[in-house]
């Protein structure tokens, strides 16, 4: 049953590019239009990878859209190549390489700065399509002559030469372009890029390369813009050259979000939407030039009133309407604790870890400098393997400084880090990560638009899969071992009957347990958590240590925290930082009794 509903998005795209000949045009569409949304939802479809499902506002599609429409209008008109198709496979090949090598440089930034980027480089192509490279591209004349394509069967030959038989020729490479974007986002990149758009600094804590999954949606973005600007010079048999412009870019992106982001046919109803009007404006209501303002006007008040787009509102009526069933749990579900069942799932081991006798972390004279103030100074630290270590201190003492140095979250200013014998000094998270060491966060960081399994998913399938994997075309499903991995996990954290909810319904405890989960998820051989307690009622503090005492079974945990009973009840060892170095070392026991701690961190008063 479910491989049947898996195909069914499929299924229905196909009925509808079939349907669409005979049920446009009632509406008053003509058959250039048609085509021409056809050609800008396949144009939309890479962006929507890139924006809707991976947050990156690109500005600069217009410079890839160009590249694909001159490459092949070039090959067609100027060369007289032989294969219309092959002239559209290099042609998208060329704005791949051009997408590949500008995301090098645009994806050094993020936010704004990205966005700023790729307008800069979009006004560069079509600066040098206008002048350096006129006598290729035809500069404000463009390239005339592309010639329809046709289809050789040996006994005769098909040509797509009018309005409808290029309708069949575009809907059918749409439909590719759709069958292809689902298995895109379908798999584990793709869920990987959901997580780096809802939060990039944690996909990366898990062990994932943001900068190359960002890379890889950019570059998909870029050959479904090359493949559209080759198919929208066949369309016209003209390619023209505002295909390189700022309005083009800023057309896609609007069109998208007029029609949904985040759903791949967003684009293609939002060019539905503008197209529609566009021609209603000048045609039928005689606007001239101004269509633009009022068109405008239309997207402002579809934005403020429809902010997730046509698609994403109905998907919203109809969750009203018909309301997904849930589990019924309780919202704070005490854990349900039981020893022996969470023993029955055994430690989940990284499949790379070696043995090592030696100290499992280590820091050697580890300093960190902010100008003139020194956060940390000259800290020798130790971790052996199975130890539960604690690190405390008051407020200043250098604590968050210190750890984020151990996860090579920040670089020291000097000293170095070892790990199973390893200097990871200056390695970022992601790469220490797959190696096995793992931190949670004082303040939670969550994938808050995914589920709770869709969170524990993510960071399992870094320690399946590696810092990075391009397997676009796998199905997630198929991934070994990594449902028997997340449901052990879930089980562990006690959330297996909140793993079908959102984040956002989550208790606060819930959520700290599944901060946890994350970490867990990635089967660290050092599990590194700050804060775990942090914000807890009595409650779920209590229910949290117990959980800490379970998930230590064959762990090294190293712990920050202020409550201090509860350091007491868990550490073996505690190390006491203040001003920014090692006050003290030992048990529970003799830190309690250390004089230097209590005047320092517990004011004169022996912890009873």
């Amino acid at each position: 049953m479910l491989k049947k509903r898996r195909y069914m998005i499929e299924v229905l795209t196909a009925v509808g590019l079939i349907a669409a000949p005979f049920a446009l045009p009632q509406l008053g569409f003509t058959p250039t239009t048609i085509n021409r949304i056809l050609v800008w939802g396949l144009f939309g479809l890479g962006f929507d990878i890139l924006f809707g499902f991976t947050g990156l506002l690109s500005f600069g599609q217009s410079a890839f859209f160009g590249t694909g429409g001159m490459v092949a209008a070039y090959l067609l008109t100027r060369v007289d190549f032989p294969s219309v198709v092959l002239a559209l496979v290099i042609s998208t090949l060329a704005a791949t390489v051009v997408g590949f090598l500008v995301g090098l440089i645009a994806l050094r930034r993020t936010g704004i700065y990205f966005a700023m980027i790729t307008v800069a480089i979009a006004e560069v192509f079509y600066f040098v399509e206008f002048n350096p490279l006129s006598d290729y591209t035809g500069g404000e004349n463009g390239l005339p002559g592309v010639p329809a394509p046709s289809l050789h069967l040996g006994f005769t030959t098909i040509q797509f030469n009018t309005d409808w038989s290029m309708y069949i020729f575009l809907a059918f490479w749409y439909f590719v372009g759709v069958v292809v974007a689902l298995r895109i986002v379908r798999s584990p990149v793709g869920a990987i890029l959901r997580a780096i758009r809802d939060n990039p600094l944690r996909a990366a804590a898990v062990g994932h390369n943001v900068h190359g999954y960002k890379l890889a949606a950019f570059v998909v973005a870029a050959a479904y813009a090359g493949f559209a600007g080759g198919l929208l010079g066949l369309m016209q048999g003209f390619m023209p050259p505002d295909a390189f412009t700022f309005d083009t870019s800023g057309q896609l992106v609007m069109q998208t979000a007029i029609g949904g982001t985040g759903t791949l046919f967003g684009p293609l109803v939002g060019a539905a939407v503008w197209l529609y009007l566009s021609d209603f404006f000048q045609t039928t209501l005689h606007l001239g030039a101004t269509w633009k303002l009022v068109l405008g006007v239309v997207f402002v008040l579809l934005v403020c009133f429809m902010r997730r787009g046509f698609i994403g509102g109905l998907l919203g009526i109809g969750a009203l309407i018909a309301p997904r069933r849930r589990r019924t749990a309780p919202e704070e579900a005490p854990v349900p604790v039981d020893v022996a069942s969470l023993a029955s799932l055994g430690v989940p081991r990284r499949r790379d870890e070696a043995p090592f006798s030696g100290p499992v972390l280590e820091a050697r004279r580890l300093s960190k400098s902010f100008g003139g103030l020194v956060a940390n100074k000259e800290i020798n630290f130790s971790v052996q393997q199975g130890e539960l270590r604690a690190i405390i201190g008051p407020n200043g003492a250098g604590k968050s400084t210190f750890f984020k140095m151990l996860t090579c979250e920040m670089g020291p200013t000097s000293g170095h880090i070892f790990f199973h014998g390893r200097d990871i000094t200056g390695k970022g998270v992601a790469s220490v990560c797959q190696l096995g060491l793992t931190k949670s966060y004082q303040v939670n960081q969550l994938f808050n638009q995914l589920t709770v399994r869709d969170n524990v998913v993510i960071a399992a399938l870094a320690e399946r899969r590696g810092t990075f994997a391009p397997d676009m075309f796998r199905h997630l499903q198929s991934v070994p071992g990594l449902d028997t991995q997340v449901d052990a996990t879930l089980a562990m954290v006690a959330l297996t009957h909140r793993a079908d909810l959102s984040v956002a319904e989550l208790a606060y405890g819930e959520k700290r347990r599944l901060e946890i989960g994350l970490a867990l998820a990635t089967s660290p051989s050092l599990l590194l958590l700050d804060e775990p307690l942090a914000g807890m009622s009595p409650r779920e503090r209590g229910e949290t240590v117990q959980l800490l005492k379970n998930i230590r079974r064959g762990r090294t945990l190293v712990v920050v925290e202020h409550d201090m009973d509860a350091v007491f009840e868990l550490a073996e060892r505690i190390t006491v930082l203040h001003e920014g170095a090692v006050l003290a070392e030992g048990t529970p026991f003799e830190i309690q009794r250390n004089n230097l701690v209590q005047e320092a961190y517990l004011g004169g008063v022996a912890a009873a």
